[in-house]
Order: structure tokens, then sequence, then C-alpha cells
């Protein structure tokens, strides 16, 4: 029902009567993008040095920012790719849970570099803008052009992945707003062959800086949410706890905690306090298939109290 396997432990503690149960479900294992990352990286680091080259040559930018842009896009690349890798390294005795968060502090960075990139992008283009230099346009057009295709074709190695993964979703946000960036520059160098007006240029310049910092608010938003251990996005804390009272025999719930262990895993925590004892062995495994199934928690821990302890709460 949860997909995978899933096991539970029962052990009662001393005379206070209570159980615990811990529950893997593993329901979405992260998906493996290696080969994505590689074609990603290597496209990305030769279009980079092209579209920088151009950009100087022909005076251009909007070409210069976008080159920038990029830059920060093979960084974020490689910093996702690596904590993509570090998430499947098995737990030790000092990281009990692996690297797997190791994908939060990723998709934090990115967003970091991303700004940083901007900023720079920023200061540049106000300069331009209260000092307009000539343009060559057709280079623009060019250069550009090849840009949609490259960052078009990366951003689809991650299309599968974006709804799964926030450090996923990161390198496919990157890519596909590249690919709209590149669009704006071949536009902005159409414009400036037809009209010869150079301050074309610098406004395309604000503009990508504008689409770019929007989505980045996102990203940020969200994997600092993550970092805080705060319930993810798309599961509602009402709804688990709504679940999990109305199981038969349960009385109250209390100490519920839903957290992300990576962009990928969530795990769950409770006590339910059941006067009438568990319904037997199955009861454990059940309750950690459905939240699998039905909010997508993968590891559930559950203790089971005969009685609200409130020393213990």
């Amino acid at each position: 029902m949860g997909g995978g396997h899933s096991h539970n432990e029962g052990h009662s503690h001393g005379s206070g009567g209570h159980s615990h149960a811990h529950g893997h479900a593993h329901a979405h294992a992260p998906a493996d993008f290696n080969n994505a990352f590689a074609i990603g990286v290597v496209l990305n680091t030769g279009f980079v040095i092209i579209e920088a080259a151009y950009g100087f040559w022909s005076g251009s930018m909007a070409l210069i920012a976008d080159a920038g842009h990029n830059l920060s896009d093979v960084l974020s690349l490689l910093l996702a790719w690596a904590a993509s890798v570090l998430a499947k390294r098995a737990p030790s005795q000092r990281f009990t849970y692996g690297y797997k968060s190791s994908t939060i502090l990723a998709a934090m960075a990115n967003a970091g570099l991303l700004m940083i990139a901007l900023g720079a992008i920023l200061f540049e283009t106000i300069n331009r803008l209260s000092d307009p230099a000539p343009v060559a346009g057709m280079t623009m057009v060019i250069v550009a052009g090849i840009g949609i295709g490259v960052n078009t074709g990366t951003a689809l190695l991650f299309m599968r992945g974006r709804k799964d993964d926030l450090n996923i979703r990161g390198a496919f946000l990157h890519m596909a707003a590249d690919a709209l960036v590149s669009v704006g520059v071949v536009v902005a160098g159409i414009a400036i062959l037809m009209t010869g007006a150079w301050w074309i240029d610098p406004v395309t310049s604000l503009i990508i800086v504008a689409i770019i910092a929007w989505g980045t608010w996102g990203l940020l938003r969200e994997s600092v949410k993550m970092g805080l251990l705060a319930v993810p996005e798309g599961i509602e804390e009402s709804e688990v706890r709504q679940f999990l009272t109305a199981i038969p025999g349960v009385d109250a719930v209390h100490d519920l905690h839903i957290w992300a262990m990576s962009t990928t895993e969530t795990a769950l925590t409770a006590h339910l306090v059941m006067p009438g004892g568990t319904a037997g062995d199955g009861f454990l495994r059940d309750i950690s298939e459905r939240l699998a199934h039905d909010f997508r928690i993968g590891h559930t821990t559950i203790q089971i109290e005969p009685t609200r302890d409130c020393d213990s709460c």
C-alpha cells in the first residue's frame, strides 16, 4: 500500500506501559539524476564561456547578465549534484540519519548564490542605464538562441523529478528561468537591430534580474522552512492529526511532529493515548503504511500510552 517495505519494532518500557514503534515505508526513494547533472554541467560550462566572451566582445550587458546567471547555474548544479550523492550515503554512528539533509542545505545555498549573482548584475546594469554603450544586436540574437537550446535541454533532464524533490526543483527552476531569459535576450537583440536603441539592452537585463529574483525568493523561503524543521509543503498537520485521532481506540494525540529529513523524505513522531491498548502487531504497521500512502510520510515513530501521563509530555 505504501510502496516498498515497512517494518515496525514494538517494545514496552518499564511500569509505565508505554510502547514505541518505528515504521519505515520507503514510498519515494530519491531518483538517480547523476547523468542529468553531468550533462547539465558540461553543456552549461561550455555555454558560459562562449556567452561571456561574446558578451564582452559585443558590449551586451544582457548577454553578460545571462552568462553570470548561467555561471551561478553551473555552481548550483554542482551543489545539487553533490547533495544528491551525499543523500544516498549510509548512516553512521555520528550521522544517524546519514547525509540526507545536505539536500536542504544545497537548496538554501543555491538560493544564496543566485542572490549574489543578481546583486552583481544589477549593479552593472544600473551603471549601463546611466551610460548606454553600443551593442551588437546580431551577436545577442545568435548567442542567446544557442542558450535557449542548452537551457531547455538541461531543464527537460530534471523535469520528472521537480515535483518530488526541492533540490531537483531548484535545478529545474534555474534552467527553465535561463531558457526564458535567453528568449528575452533574443527579443532585445532583434529590437536593437530594428531600432538602434542601445538602452533596450540594460532594460532587458533589469527584467531578467526581476524574473530570476522572483523564482529565487520562493526557493529560499521553502528551503529555510525545511531547515527550521517546518511541516513540508503539501502536508497539512491538521489532516494528519485528524487521521490519527480517528483511529479506533485512540483517545488523544499529542507530541505530533512532522518534518523534512531531506528534500524528498518526511518523518513523523507522535504519542497516541489508547486506554484499551492496540489491536496487535499489524496495527502499527497499518498506520505507517497509511501515512506513507496518504501523506507521503516515510519514517514514522509512534508511541502508544495507556493514559495521558503529563509528566512525560
